[in-house]
């Protein structure tokens, strides 16, 4: 919930700006902006090669449900994709792994591409249950049917988001590598493809060493998106870690 219009568009307009000028970057950027701003960052974004996306959908289809916004409306929109199961959607309005999953299912059925985000907090990390909570968070939020044209999975430990704190690389790896099995379980080889994000303070200085991990295929980025400088020297990050 940031960025007023005047702000949303021009930060849109410098990275469609910047993409379409480096394609040899060789990364897909996708920004997911506030409901109010889709349509004119869309049209920002016309002919840059950047993505839109929306930060959440409801899982009910067209009625009397005031306030939502369906993923067959964010389709029409011009969304290609939408985040489900975000932390602060699990954390603020109590959504869980049961509603995520009608999300995605919903977002499947409009044609966009789903992000299902999954992760622990920090007394499940401190417990020692980082594995186990991001398990069966998979379990119950993927939908049946998911794979790497339609979804995408992000791992956000939410005791790093905002905080400034960042998981050891080490820690990063075995979750994200404990994703990509559970991949393969639940979605044999339709799983293998399906791109694997990391959220978490990825911040410019952390990028390349954390895009550069086995099983992180990108990024989720949070509080840096909202300066392009930031955004865009995390996706330098990447380009150098691919």
């Amino acid at each position: 919930m940031n960025g007023l219009r005047r702000d949303g568009l021009d930060r849109a307009r410098d990275l469609g700006l910047r993409a379409s000028t480096q394609p040899e970057l060789g990364v897909e950027m996708l920004l997911c902006p506030p409901a109010t701003l889709l349509a004119e960052v869309r049209a920002a974004l016309g002919g840059s090669g950047v993505a839109l996306g929306a930060q959440d959908c409801s899982a009910c289809g067209p009625g009397a449900h005031t306030g939502d916004i369906g993923a067959a409306m964010l389709a029409d929109a011009g969304c290609g994709y939408v985040i489900v199961g975000h932390s602060e959607r699990r954390a603020d309005h109590g959504e869980g792994d049961e509603t995520v999953r009608a999300k995605a299912e919903a977002a499947h059925a409009a044609g966009l591409t789903v992000i299902v985000c999954v992760g622990e907090r920090a007394e499940e990390r401190g417990a020692g249950q980082a594995l186990a909570v991001v398990g069966g968070q998979l379990d119950g939020s993927l939908p049946e049917g998911a794979s790497a044209a339609n979804t995408v999975v992000a791992y956000e430990p939410v005791w790093a988001i905002g905080t400034g704190r960042t998981p050891s690389v080490d820690e990063v790896a075995e979750v994200q590598g404990c994703m990509r099995e559970r991949m393969g379980t639940l979605f044999g080889e339709a799983g293998a493809g399906i791109r694997l994000l990391y959220g978490g303070s990825v911040k410019p200085s952390n990028a390349a060493e954390l895009m550069a991990l086995a099983n992180v295929d990108g990024a989720l980025v949070g509080g840096a998106s909202l300066t392009a400088d930031d955004f865009w020297a995390i996706c330098l990050g990447a380009g150098v870690a691919v």
